[in-house]
């Protein structure tokens, strides 16, 4: 099954479970599936350079307006890309809803794919569990003893009552 027959699947078990929380896709896999619509080799810097800059724009204004500047570019030249930019790269804008400080942590999966990593490497240390249960048992310790870590000690995201 390929990516794109996922993400719809994907975006409607979370709407189901997760309403009211906004999608953001990250930021660095909209970057690297752009390239497979990039027509010319010689063309994915400067795509990447267009892309950049969309993802770093200052506010949500600016961003969808060089959105449009670049989805404008490619037309004549990459209709694909061009389309595929009018429809993925909005995805990657949610991060603006947020307060500056926090989109530089919030608009990859970096902080998902080092959880990950962590309860592969805490449970392959058992390499082989007796049951599903016993598992399910120990990747909850693991992720109770993160979220305790994250509740007394470390800051991650700060949201400061002004």
């Amino acid at each position: 099954m390929r990516m794109t027959q996922r993400v719809p699947r994907l975006q409607a078990a979370r709407r189901a479970v997760f309403g009211g929380v906004p999608w953001q896709r990250c930021q660095f896999y909209l970057q690297q599936n752009a390239g497979a619509y990039v027509p010319r080799q010689d063309q994915r810097a400067e795509v990447a350079a267009d892309i950049r800059a969309i993802f770093t724009a200052l506010n949500q204004h600016e961003a969808e307006a060089l959105l449009a500047k670049t989805v404008q570019k490619y037309a004549k030249t990459a209709p694909r890309l061009s389309t595929w930019l009018e429809t993925a790269i909005p995805e990657g804008l949610t991060v603006f809803a947020f307060p500056a400080a926090h989109r530089r942590l919030v608009r990859t999966t970096n902080s998902v794919e080092r959880l990950n990593k962590e309860i592969r490497r805490r449970t392959r240390v058992v390499s082989i569990f007796p049951n599903e249960a016993s598992c399910l048992r120990l990747v909850s310790a693991i992720l109770m003893e993160i979220s305790e870590e994250w509740e007394t000690g470390k800051t991650y995201l700060a949201f400061d009552a002004a």
